[in-house]
């Protein structure tokens, strides 16, 4: 399978069927940058923010989800679940989905703009993640250490941080670095480019790795 990052918080998932998930497509007035055009089987979105929510950069007749509940969509599983955007249960900024994703047996997870601390109960909902998709920036969702909490509960293959500040980037939220530097060197990977492939057979089960794309003016 395929895992593109489109910017922000939003990522294509292709499964190996040729099948493909847009996740979190965001409107340029708000993230900076503007969001190529893309097609897709279907679209997730965690919330209904304009950095979160912009379908019509999506190409086709996707079937659009923002509910809790699950589906299968040409054989890919797709499961939705209720957390807040702040940690005062919604009052400053809503509801907010976790969408996992069930592709080419690997198990996929965007936690949107999550705002709640990591703990029991929320991990226990997430359950099993190969690939776990995060933001990192704080202000309006979790910040770095607090995203680590998540990191270390959770034990995902492979991390994809996102919702940091880019150099294009005009929302007020924190950068990448204060992510990576809770890591070891040997645990970061570069990608030269905004796509890499994956399979089972990617993981090692050593140690969680964290995946960084090529920085590039979106």
């Amino acid at each position: 399978m395929k895992i593109t990052w489109l910017g922000h918080s939003a990522f294509r998932l292709e499964e190996s069927t040729g099948t493909s998930v847009v996740v979190d497509p965001y409107n340029e007035s708000l993230v900076g940058y503007r969001m190529s055009k893309v097609a897709a089987d279907a679209v997730t979105l965690s919330h209904h923010h304009r950095d979160h929510d912009d379908v019509s950069r999506v190409e086709g007749e996707p079937q659009i989800f923002d509910t809790v509940g699950y589906w299968d969509i040409k054989g890919v599983g797709i499961t939705s679940m209720h957390t807040w955007h702040d940690a005062e249960e919604g009052a400053k900024r809503g509801h907010n989905l976790i969408f996992k994703y069930r592709m080419d047996g690997v198990d996929l997870c965007h936690l949107g703009d999550i705002g709640v601390e990591c703990g029991a109960e929320t991990g226990d909902l997430i359950g099993t993640v190969n690939v776990l998709m995060i933001p990192v920036g704080g202000n309006y969702t979790i910040d770095a250490a607090q995203a680590k909490e998540y990191v270390d509960f959770l034990m995902p293959d492979l991390v994809i941080p996102m919702h940091f500040r880019t150099p294009s980037c005009e929302v007020d939220i924190g950068k990448l670095d204060d992510f990576l530097d809770l890591f070891e060197d040997e645990q970061i990977v570069y990608v030269d480019g905004d796509t890499i492939e994956v399979d089972r057979e990617y993981f090692d089960g050593d140690s969680t790795k964290v995946i960084v794309f090529s920085d590039k003016d979106f």
